[in-house]
């Protein structure tokens, strides 16, 4: 056996052990995956629990620094480094960091029951019985996890107490569901659930009695985020080179959605001054353009049928056989993202009828929010946008790119238990750009060409201000006023969506430079492998960036061989 083959054989190994090690420091996370080994743990948040993880991280780092990686294949050095990058991230998170000392979202445990009643997968009383342990150990756990708590920011407390309350929503009518394929089960679960729900209510009442003292900064720090950008991106641009060309690309694509106003104006009988054209066009655009809480899932399954048919058509890409299901989120998900994409997971068992359904979630607005503030949401989410979004989320964002990384098969389940968010953003943000580059070459000047081709300039102005946002709110100091000027100024957004993302972007760090350096990145290979792969066509192209899983664009430019 030749010495590279050995290295593959040590590493293989050493890797399997490795995610073990992350799988089992985040049960949910690992049943959410679709590894059931673990579905009946809950995470050991005590100090004891702490130290013990960080012990086993260190030990998994170490194995994997004493591997010869010069003797690895690419797939095999790929895979190392996105096993060294996320064990080390979770070390610095739980240990430099210690984000469990003052981030209560870190242990709000809704994954933790959503991830086994939300698909049918498995054997129902199976489930059952996983789920009435982990309700039975809530206690403990919360309990734990108020005692490692300190002084926390007064936004993550506000969102805890709401996302606690929401994940004692879960265990009613999912639960019942469930309970219903299990009905053996149900003394147990009954007995554990109400248990649960005085756990998770005393713990929401202790989130709501600590508001008053919740003064910690929620900003990183330059040094901190600085951190947080390397762990969080796999890239090595600095806080400051981020910052400078975001701010110089959101100049030009300002130029760019002034020129597609200017084609609209006089269409929707605008003779605005230039500087206010752009606001005007979206304006006139969302008024004719409404939706409402009681169609907003219907106009995005209506949008997601013709927009799979268009990717088709244009042969865009290769759409897998897999389905798809637009759902109203989860009350337990709400208050950070407007919509997101949930797959079935990575490691699940796929039936004889293939794999889960993907969900396609979308927030409607919460029954506690004034007419006013529906109408500031529903103007940022108009139909033009939400076709935008759901091109974003699902075709040919997310949901056709994670089906992609489904279907590869590596030597170890490190691809498909590990994504960069990097790529899997960028490659969304990229499709947007995508479409609306089809339609304008199926239906050029067309009014519903432009009018897409706005909103996903203003997405674009939107992802590139997140970056400016990431790196100003937690390394510059950028005060609340600064960033709504900037959110509802030069990016054109509504009051509603600019509060909320001024929240979101003190509620995560590293997250929101996701979308524009990954869009950068991706378009980046894109343009690469075209020059690459002469008379290759887009589905060629772009299937070839999708049949890797989800590394890192720094690491999928080594597995394309791109210089």
């Amino acid at each position: 056996m030749s010495a590279g083959n050995t290295e593959s054989t040590r590493f293989r190994r050493t890797a399997t052990t490795a995610l073990d090690v992350l799988l089992e420091a985040d049960p949910p996370a690992a049943t959410a995956l679709g590894d059931h080994r673990f579905d009946d743990r809950l995470p050991d948040p005590s100090p004891a629990g702490t130290h013990a993880t960080l012990g086993l991280l260190v030990d998994a780092t170490g194995a994997l620094d004493d591997l010869d990686d010069a003797e690895l294949d690419a797939q095999d050095a790929v895979d190392l480094e996105l096993l060294r990058s996320r064990l080390t991230a979770m070390q610095w998170s739980m240990g430099e960091l210690a984000e469990q000392t003052w981030n209560p979202l870190t242990t709000v445990p809704a994954q933790a029951i959503y991830s086994l009643v939300a698909r049918d997968t498995g054997e129902p009383e199976q489930r059952a019985r996983a789920l009435a342990a982990r309700l039975s150990a809530l206690p403990a756990y919360l309990a734990h996890a108020r005692d490692q708590l300190g002084a926390m920011p007064r936004v993550h407390v506000e969102t805890a107490a709401a996302q606690v309350r929401g994940a004692a929503s879960l265990l009613g009518g999912t639960v019942d569901a469930l309970l219903a394929r299990a009905p053996g089960e149900r003394a147990a679960v009954d007995t554990a659930r109400a248990t649960a729900a005085q756990a998770l209510e005393q713990h929401a009442r202790w989130l709501d009695g600590k508001l008053a003292e919740s003064e910690r900064d929620p900003r990183l720090g330059e040094r901190d985020f600085a951190a947080r950008l390397w762990y969080s991106l796999d890239t090595h641009t600095s806080p400051d080179t981020l910052l400078d060309r975001a701010e110089s690309d959101l100049m030009a694509v300002e130029e760019e959605i002034a020129e597609v106003a200017a084609l609209l104006a006089p269409r929707l009988g605008i003779t605005a001054p230039a500087s206010d054209r752009v606001r005007e066009v979206l304006d006139a655009l969302a008024a004719g353009a409404p939706v409402g809480d009681h169609d907003v899932l219907d106009r995005c399954r209506r949008h997601l049928a013709a927009l799979t048919d268009l990717v088709r058509e244009r042969d865009l890409v290769s759409i897998p056989d897999d389905a798809v299901e637009v759902i109203e989120m989860p009350e337990a998900d709400r208050g950070v993202a407007v919509a997101y994409c949930d797959p079935p997971g990575a490691l699940e068992p796929g039936g004889p009828g293939g794999p889960p359904p993907t969900f396609f979630a979308v927030a409607p607005t919460p029954s506690s929010w004034s007419a006013a503030r529906v109408a500031s949401f529903y103007r940022e989410y108009n139909d033009h946008m939400l076709r935008d979004l759901t091109v974003h989320e699902a075709m040919p964002g997310h949901v056709l790119q994670l089906a992609h990384s489904r279907r590869f098969r590596g030597a170890t389940s490190v691809r498909a238990a590990l994504w960069s968010g990097t790529f899997v953003e960028g490659w969304a943000v990229y499709a947007e750009q995508l479409v609306a580059d089809a339609l304008e070459q199926l239906a050029p000047g067309d009014d519903a060409t432009l009018a897409l081709r706005m909103q996903q300039l203003k997405m674009r102005l939107r992802c590139t201000i997140n970056a400016i946002l990431d790196v100003r709110v937690h390394a510059r100091g950028m005060t609340e006023g600064e960033a709504m000027a900037l959110m509802t100024g030069r990016g054109h957004q509504e009051d509603g969506e600019a509060t909320g993302k001024w929240r979101r972007a003190l509620l995560t760090s590293g997250q929101l430079a996701t979308y524009y350096v990954g869009h950068a990145e991706v378009s980046a290979l894109a343009t690469d492998l075209r020059a690459a792969r002469p008379g290759a066509t887009d589905r060629a192209v772009h299937d070839e960036l999708l049949s890797h899983g989800s590394p890192s664009p720094r690491l999928l430019r080594d597995l394309l061989e791109l210089v």
